[in-house]
């Protein structure tokens, strides 16, 4: 292969970032490559603390060479930039992900109820950072542009809780097309630019997978936690292990897993009963009381993902979302469950679920 620049970047393609499924090319973190007589420099920029995670690229980056072009010398230098975890939001005092690798499990819902449900006791904001399929305008039925003052944006306040997503900016029926530096810059200026105000926590409603934005608040944002959302298929452990993974290869603490739509709660009554009846439902004895009452779990989706993934990680399971038809239906509409709803078995788990969260990081 010929030493010039577009095979070399064509070779460092191939070279992931640490605990991500995206290459350091596309990541934007090669700055600069330059071929001298018969050396090569390489100018990176990495805006993290973590030193394993450079010298794994940096070992990457001279093995991938070594094994396709001979070079007197291979010269690696990392850019001196920001390279401290922060929060330009000083007045933010925690930041909680609420993430999984797979789509589809909920994380939106379970993460506008946890922050609905914390709020009850503390400063709260919630902001969607799902930039290719923001759904946070539609569980709070919000068609409204935020306020804009020069460079920063002011987030919408309801139900008590401060909320910003790009749903609120984007125009609905425009295609929402992003590249990777777009997206990590947007994802920046969602710190940066929007004025949060005091909290005593923010609740980050993470996109699937592990791209652009995840690096981003990787190496630019301190979270202070995060917690796992799967269901409880075999099929969604599988993707959700690659997030929990990621998180504790950059060393974000893992709060622990929440599994969502973990069965259907059912509870019935046989009509004109004067005494006990032994039903059997999909295999199931169900006894009722002798006024007929009886209840069951449908266990709709088969599996245990929730505690597999829990005991993994040697994390609790802090809490199992039952299937609800008001919980979709909230959805829907635009009524947060947490807020329409008490006494019900959902509704206790979010609390239970806030609970740990706010016992354990405060």
């Amino acid at each position: 292969m010929e030493k010039n620049t577009e095979n070399i970047k064509l070779i460092l393609s191939k070279i992931n970032y640490p605990g991500f499924n995206r290459d350091i090319v596309s990541f934007g973190i090669v700055k600069d490559i330059r071929l001298v007589d018969d050396n090569i420099y390489l100018s990176l920029s990495v805006k993290t603390n973590d030193e394993n995670n450079k010298k794994i690229i940096e070992n990457e980056i001279r093995e991938s060479l070594s094994k396709e072009f001979t070079f007197s010398d291979i010269k690696i230098s990392f850019l001196v930039e920001s390279t401290s975890q922060n929060n330009n939001n000083s007045n933010i005092k925690k930041i909680i992900a609420v993430s999984s690798c797979k789509g589809g499990v909920g994380k939106s819902t379970i993460a506008l109820n946890l922050a609905l449900e914390i709020s009850k006791n503390f400063k709260v904001g919630l902001l969607d950072l799902d930039i290719y399929g923001p759904s946070l305008s539609t569980l709070i039925n919000f068609n409204e542009q935020p306020k804009f003052d020069g460079n920063k944006i002011y987030p919408i306040n309801k139900y008590g809780i401060e909320l910003m997503s790009f749903g609120f900016i984007n125009n609905e029926n425009s295609p929402t097309i992003w590249r990777g530096p777009m997206v990590s810059r947007m994802t920046q200026q969602f710190f940066d630019d929007v004025e949060w105000g005091d909290l005593d926590y923010l609740i980050l409603d993470l996109p699937p997978g592990t791209g652009d934005i995840q690096l981003t608040l990787v190496q630019k944002i301190a979270l202070d936690g995060a917690v796992i959302v799967t269901t409880p298929q075999q099929l969604s452990n599988i993707d959700v292990k690659k997030g929990s993974d990621m998180f504790n290869k950059v060393k974000t603490p893992i709060i622990g897993v929440i599994e969502n739509m973990s069965g259907l709660d059912i509870n019935g009554k046989i009509l004109n009963c004067s005494e006990n009846f032994n039903i059997d439902i999909n295999g199931q004895n169900i006894v009722s009381d002798s006024d007929g009452n009886f209840s069951l779990k449908l266990n709709v989706f088969k599996g245990s993902s929730g505690e597999s993934e829990s005991s993994r990680l040697n994390l609790p399971l802090l809490g199992k979302i039952g299937l609800d038809p008001m919980l979709s239906e909230c959805c829907d509409t635009g009524d947060p469950y947490v807020l329409k709803y008490e006494n019900t078995l959902v509704k206790k788990e979010f609390e239970k679920i806030a609970s740990h969260i706010t016992k354990n990081n405060n």
